[in-house]
């Protein structure tokens, strides 16, 4: 399991050519005007992890599988698409499928590349993002709340819990605040999620810079992360150009030292990775054997045969017990039955709560 992340943003902020770069693909054909990209691309990228190669070493495993991250490019947002401009519904739909929203921000100036409102203003691009995701969300709930409140009328005991959290997720809207800014008591949790709200969805601000600024960001990138700490996002500084870059590159160590030479100590990728990790709260365990050694994602919070069923479900359905070291004492050590004789293996049951870095062996009968 890896995670789900929406590119979304104007026309002509560099969605489409960081999509390119990200996924190291031409697969998101990237020009100068809007509307360029019409059906949502994806792409699926191997996450990055020096654990899982220091893993592999010392089990001798000679595939090594990392887990993955999906982008889904989709079409350039404008003012109006909660009441069907541009493409509209089709628009908020695709949204709708992906499990973070990922704001590209355009932060730098070219004559040479048109904006579609005219200016650069990034703040005033998220503002209209997030206006047009607050306004689908309303109208959703407004429609919701009619009839809940008709099956409350009837003496609908849940319809009355649900409308209560309904009307209190309005006006958090009304007042201009995502939904994911609502409280939301842990058995409303599961009611919440059903609502399939668009702003609540978690969001990572992307700021798209020039060149000379992909260091340490500018003056527009800085007041993009004030707006993302008000709001509880991320904010990830990225030059899509360089990436684009960084992408034809075929050689690890030219990569490494052409971002060097910009002051760059890693690609965009694996800051987007680590971003979007912390958005969703997710974390890594690991498998090895002599055949495979492989990274495998879960929520922050996973229970030993929740992360079974990750692998295969007959793993969950059949779990008898995880035998689990650390990455690093699997490493130090020499490997699971150097960890076991040091009694570092532990032995762990269904209410175990999987941590980073864990490498489990699942035992199961079915």
């Amino acid at each position: 399991m890896g995670f789900n992340c929406g590119i979304v943003g104007l026309p002509n902020v560099g969605k489409s050519t960081l999509f390119n770069a990200l996924t190291a693909t031409q697969a998101a054909e990237a020009a100068n005007f809007p509307f360029c990209t019409i059906e949502p691309n994806v792409g699926r990228v191997a996450v990055p992890d020096d654990r899982l190669t220091r893993i592999a070493e010392v089990a001798r495993a000679p595939k090594i599988t990392p887990t993955q991250l999906e982008f889904v490019d989709i079409a350039g947002l404008v003012k109006g698409a909660s009441r069907g401009e541009g493409l509209g519904n089709q628009f908020l739909d695709h949204i709708r499928e992906v499990d973070a929203v990922m704001e590209v921000l355009r932060c730098f100036e070219d004559d040479s590349i048109t904006h579609v409102a005219g200016a650069i203003d990034p703040l005033g691009d998220a503002e209209t993002i997030e206006t047009e995701l607050l306004l689908a969300d309303l109208e959703s709930l407004e429609r919701r709340a009619v009839s809940l409140t008709k099956r409350v009328r009837g003496g609908d005991k849940e319809a009355k819990a649900r409308l209560d959290l309904v009307e209190r997720t309005i006006a958090v809207l009304a007042d201009g605040q995502p939904a994911r800014s609502v409280q939301v008591a842990a058995e409303e949790q599961k009611a919440f999620r059903e609502l399939q709200l668009l702003s609540a969805k978690p969001a990572l601000y992307v700021c798209n810079v020039d060149e000379a600024s992909a260091a340490e960001g500018n003056a527009m990138s800085a007041a993009v992360a004030e707006r993302a700490r008000e709001r509880g996002a991320e904010t990830v500084i990225i030059s899509a150009a360089i990436e684009a870059e960084v992408a034809q590159l075929p050689d690890v160590d030219e990569k490494a030292a052409f971002l060097d030479s910009l002051g760059l100590h890693e690609a965009g990728l694996d800051r987007v990775i680590r971003a979007g990790h912390r958005l969703l709260d997710l974390i890594t365990f690991f498998t090895a054997g002599p055949k495979e050694a492989k990274a495998w994602t879960v929520r922050r919070g996973a229970r030993a045969p929740e992360a079974a069923a990750v692998i295969h479900t007959d793993f969950a359905r059949g779990f008898i017990r995880a035998e689990v070291a650390g990455w690093e004492d699997f490493v130090t050590l020499g490997g699971e039955a150097k960890a076991r004789d040091a009694g570092r293996l532990r032995q762990e049951g269904r209410d175990y709560v999987v941590q980073d870095g864990d490498v489990i062996r699942f035992l199961f009968n079915v």
